[in-house]
């Protein structure tokens, strides 16, 4: 963030205190502890420790171990791994019911390897936003995009009529700017599905 404005590649206060809010949003847990600002004078990202608050914090760290049957890794490359395993378990729960694979049984292989399989598929797609992102100096996190895109849904509207007609519309909802952002950013069409008409009777129902 400081060489970024050093070499003048962001020069208005505004854009500047937009990327130090993203920063802080990608990394919540560590800004907590420190206080950023810019100082438009000296045309300088400053920063300071929140001693008080870090302190706190730091006599309430706990520990947990992990447990493995891997010999041929240090402490570090297994503590990596388990991360990893983890954001792609948590990049997998957000997709599972998109993809309606809910619930999820593991006593038949074939479905212990189409859970391994989506997992990774889920991990590539979370990875493949950041850094899509990331190339374009956005800094934020996957959670941030999707709690940013929760709020454009799609909705099936359900229109009883007088006969034995019932007719569905199914359509996304409108798009607002930090939605056409994000798409524009990410390469996505903003019309996430096209309007769908569905007329059922009774007799199909």
């Amino acid at each position: 963030m400081r060489e970024r404005v050093r070499k003048r590649r962001l020069v208005k206060a505004t854009p500047i205190a937009e990327a130090i809010g993203r920063i802080k949003e990608c990394y919540p847990r560590v800004a907590r502890y420190y206080s950023i600002s810019y100082d438009d004078k000296s045309n300088e990202v400053c920063w300071e420790v929140r001693t008080q608050r870090k302190t706190k914090a730091e006599t309430l760290d706990g520990a947990y171990m992990l447990k493995t049957d891997r010999h041929d890794l240090s402490a570090q490359p297994k503590a990596g791994l388990y991360m990893t395993l983890t954001r792609a378990e948590r990049a997998f729960r957000t997709m599972k019911s998109p993809l309606a694979e809910r619930p999820i049984f593991h006593q038949l292989q074939h479905r212990v390897e189409t859970h391994i399989f989506l997992c990774v598929l889920a991990y590539h797609l979370l990875v493949a936003i950041e850094n899509t992102l990331l190339y374009k100096e956005i800094h934020t996190s996957w959670a941030t995009v999707r709690q940013t895109l929760q709020t454009h849904e799609v909705a099936t509207v359900v229109l009883p009529t007088d006969g034995d007609i019932i007719i569905k519309i199914r359509k996304a909802s409108t798009t607002e700017p930090q939605h056409m952002e994000l798409y524009r950013l990410l390469a996505v069409p903003k019309q996430i599905i096209r309007p769908k008409k569905t007329i059922i009777t009774n007799g199909q129902m």
